[in-house]
C-alpha cells in the first residue's frame, strides 16, 4: 500500500510473501502507533485478501492498550478510550469492527507511555487503565479532577519531579497486576538517563520494589507471557526474554532496527522497529555496531517471530514519512478494522444507543 502528498515523502506499507496469509490464518488483525509522525495505524485484510491499511492522525500518540471491546490511546497530552461500535457480524462501509472515541482524560503532557488495563485499578478507579508516566518516571491513573494520580515510583528516585529522571516507559502485567517496568536508567536527577543509555538499564518489580535485572541497552515493552517475562533490549536489537533468577536477559531473535513495542498471539511474537539513524537519543548503542557486523541496514516496521524457533518469520516494512514505532497490539477476531478521528464529519454521525436500566 502507498500513499503519497505533496508535501511530504511517500508513505509505503509492504508486507513480505506470506503476511498476509499469516493475518487471514490467525484471523487477527494489528494496531500500532508512530509518535514522530502521529499517526494510528490498524492493519487487516480487504475482501480480495490484500493488505487493509487504515490510519487516522492524532498529534504524538503513544501508549496503546486493547482491552475486551475497548482500545485505549495516549497522545500528547490526552488519554483516549475508544470503543467498538459494532457487534460480532455487523461490518461498517466493508469494516469489521468501528473504534469510536468515547472518553478522554486531559493529562497535560506527560509523555505517557505504556498503558494497561490491570484486574483491579490500584487507584480505585474500577475497571480503568494505568499508565507509564515517563515525565514524572511513576506509575499512574487518570483522575476526573486532576493530571494523574500517581501510584507507585522506582526506588532510586527521590522526589516526583517533572524531569524525566530515569526514562521510566514499559509495564507488564502479571495475572491482572502491574508488576514488572522497565526503565533506561537508574538515575536521579533530570534527564540523567541520556547519559547511560548503552547499559544503564534495569527491570523493576512492583511488587517488591527492588531492581531485579541491570546492564540492559535502553530496554522497552516487558510483558508477562506463558510464564516467562519477555521484553525488548532495545539498544541492541534484541528481543528475548529475562532469566527471574538469575536477574539475566537472554537474547532470543536479532531484529534490524531500535525495538519498541511487542505483543503476541498464539506462538508469535510481534515487535515494532523503528529507524535509529535520525534520532541523536537513538545514536551511539551497541545496535549501530550489530548492524554493521551483520551487513545490515536499519528498517521500520512490524516483525513477526515464531516463538518455537526464534526465527523472524514475517514481517511489514514502512517506508517514507513513518520512521518510529512506538506500540503495537494484536485484535484477535478482527479482519478489517477502523477508527473514527476528529478531523472529519464522520464523528457526528455515529451514534450508539446504551442499554436502558433497568426499571
Amino acid at each position: 500500500m502507498t500513499s503519497s502528498n505533496p508535501q511530504s515523502p511517500a508513505l509505503s506499507l509492504t508486507g513480505s510473501r506470506q503476511f498476509t496469509a499469516w493475518l487471514l490464518e490467525q484471523n487477527l488483525s494489528l494496531a500500532f502507533t508512530t509518535y514522530q509522525a502521529g499517526k494510528f495505524f490498524l492493519i487487516g485484510l480487504q475482501p480480495d485478501g490484500k493488505l487493509s491499511v487504515f490510519e487516522r492522525t492524532f498529534e504524538r500518540c503513544m501508549g496503546l492498550c486493547v482491552h475486551n471491546n475497548s482500545l485505549w490511546l495516549s497522545t500528547l497530552y490526552q488519554l483516549w478510550r475508544f470503543e467498538n461500535a459494532l457487534e460480532p457480524g455487523q461490518t461498517h462501509q466493508g469494516y469489521d469492527a468501528l473504534y469510536v472515541p468515547q472518553m478522554g482524560y486531559i493529562t497535560g503532557d506527560l509523555d505517557i507511555h505504556d498503558i494497561v488495563v490491570p484486574s483491579h485499578n490500584p487507584a480505585g478507579v474500577g475497571e480503568a487503565p494505568i499508565f507509564v508516566n515517563t515525565l514524572f518516571g511513576c506509575l499512574a491513573a487518570p483522575s476526573p479532577t486532576h493530571s494523574f494520580i500517581p501510584i507507585w515510583q522506582p526506588p532510586f528516585l527521590s522526589k516526583l519531579a517533572a524531569e524525566d529522571r530515569c526514562h521510566l516507559n514499559g509495564l507488564a502485567l502479571q495475572e491482572g497486576k502491574p508488576r514488572y517496568m522497565t526503565s533506561v536508567s537508574q538515575s536521579d536527577v533530570a534527564d540523567g538517563w541520556r547519559d547511560v543509555r548503552a547499559n544503564g538499564g534495569c527491570v523493576l518489580d512492583v511488587e517488591t520494589n527492588a531492581v531485579i535485572a541491570t546492564g540492559l541497552s535502553m530496554p522497552h515493552s516487558p510483558r508477562w507471557y506463558r510464564d516467562r517475562l519477555w521484553l525488548l533490549n532495545s539498544g541492541t536489537g534484541e528481543f528475548g526474554y529475562l532469566d527471574l533468577e538469575q536477574g539475566q536477559f537472554e537474547a532470543v531473535t536479532f531484529c534490524p532496527g531500535y525495538l519498541r513495542g511487542l505483543a503476541f498471539h498464539g506462538d508469535f511474537a510481534i515487535v515494532g522497529l523503528s529507524e535509529p539513524r535520525h534520532n541523536k537519543s537513538f545514536q551511539g548503542l551497541p545496535l549501530d555496531e550489530a548492524l554493521v557486523s551483520k551487513g545490515a541496514m536499519p528498517r521500520c516496521g512490524l516483525a513477526v517471530i515464531d516463538l518455537r524457533s526464534g526465527d523472524l518469520v514475517h514481517s511489514l516494512r514502512i517506508e517514507g514519512i513513518v520512521e518510529e514505532l512506538y506500540d503495537v497490539q494484536v485484535l484477535p477476531g478482527i479482519r478489517r478494522p477502523m477508527a473514527i478521528g476528529f478531523r472529519s464529519d464522520e464523528i457526528r454521525r455515529i451514534i450508539s444507543v446504551g442499554d436502558s436500566p433497568a426499571m
